[in-house]
């Protein structure tokens, strides 16, 4: 995502892997990790959160849904944090939290299952051409991504880290449900820091043809996690606005944004 806002921009990233895959997994989500996150190998205090949301258990005057019957209400939310019915053609309705959660935290590993994406994957497919005798990837791809760009520019970081944050206990369900440690903010910032480490190019990489897609020939670039990749792949002036909105979402959920009200699950 992503680039996200925290549809519109991290689980936006997480939408796409740097290989074009033709088949689809089309089994139901299976979002336990095959790992722990790094926070929680780490050896993070579970109890001691580094980047805190206000504790979820202390609050509230409207009580939020369970997970498993939140997907109606997050949906109407992030539909209004759209403006359109944008999103509506991207996301995927059904365990959206749980889906962003797993995408989310997949990132920075190099590979993403594709049956946990909160949304689906970009019409039509890869494109290259020949530069100076090389392989390269075609301009003509970044196209593919407008509508997932149109809806990050809609949704203001702030809006969306305002709903993240009644949303919390949700979000840090899922990611218990995950089978790992500590606190999702924790990871959400962290994973935001992972992104914004991604390489910006000044020119075309050579690619490899391999009998599911394309690889890049430098083997620094190859080793990047899905999510670099992804800031990668979608062009320098694309990556640019998706960094200016991970920059502006961390700053809304990390250290000091804890003043929000939460409320329980019911």
């Amino acid at each position: 995502m992503a680039g996200l806002l925290v549809v519109a921009i991290v689980a936006v990233v997480g939408v796409f892997l740097y290989r074009e895959k033709q088949a689809r997994d089309a089994a139901p989500p299976s979002l336990a990790p095959p790992a722990a996150s790094s926070t929680a190998a780490a050896g993070v205090a579970a109890d001691v959160p580094r980047h805190p949301i206000d504790n979820p258990a202390g609050a509230s005057t409207a009580a939020l849904p369970s997970l498993g019957q939140s997907d109606e209400a997050v949906l109407a939310a992030l539909l209004a944090l759209s403006g359109d019915g944008a999103l509506k053609s991207l996301l995927r309705p059904e365990a959206i939290v749980s889906r962003m959660v797993a995408t989310i935290d997949a990132l920075p590993r190099h590979t993403i299952g594709m049956n946990v994406l909160p949304l689906r994957t970009p019409t039509g497919t890869f494109q290259v051409q020949t530069d100076d005798g090389m392989l390269v990837e075609s301009s003509r791809n970044f196209a593919r991504y407008d509508t997932y760009m149109y809806v990050a520019d809609r949704v203001s970081p702030q809006a969306a880290a305002a709903w993240y944050k009644r949303n919390y206990p949700l979000f840090q369900q899922a990611y218990r449900d995950l089978g790992t440690g500590g606190y999702f903010n924790d990871r959400l910032v962290e994973v935001i820091d992972h992104l914004l480490e991604a390489p910006e190019l000044k020119g075309a990489l050579q690619l490899l043809p391999e009998k599911d897609g394309y690889t890049y020939a430098n083997p620094a670039y190859e080793q990047l996690s899905a999510g670099q990749k992804f800031m990668v792949r979608v062009g320098p002036v694309n990556e640019a606005k998706l960094k200016e909105k991970l920059r502006a979402l961390r700053e809304a959920v990390a250290d000091g944004a804890t003043s929000v009200e939460t409320h329980p699950v019911r």
